[in-house]
């Protein structure tokens, strides 16, 4: 993985752009010494999504075999929406 600063990142943009869209880099946008963002392909964000949704579903699967789940209209009065 690859760490720049936004200076950089402004000034190399494109070409940043490019190495991870063609070359898989993975880019970490730094600030004042710390990690704001990375710059991630598409693939790598929609894997990462996927397993989000996958973890998500593995949560809920267990949520509703130990039986400890609302009905959605109790959750929106409890929300107050």
């Amino acid at each position: 993985m690859t760490a720049v600063t936004i200076s950089k990142l402004r000034d190399k943009l494109a070409d940043l752009t490019n190495q991870v869209a063609f070359q898989g880099e993975r880019i970490a946008i730094e600030r004042n010494g710390k990690f704001l963002v990375a710059l991630v392909s598409f693939e790598d964000m929609q894997l990462l999504e996927d397993l989000e949704d996958q973890m998500d579903l593995e949560i809920a699967k267990k949520a509703l075999k130990r039986g400890k789940f609302i009905a959605l209209e109790d959750l929106k009065k409890e929300l107050g929406i």
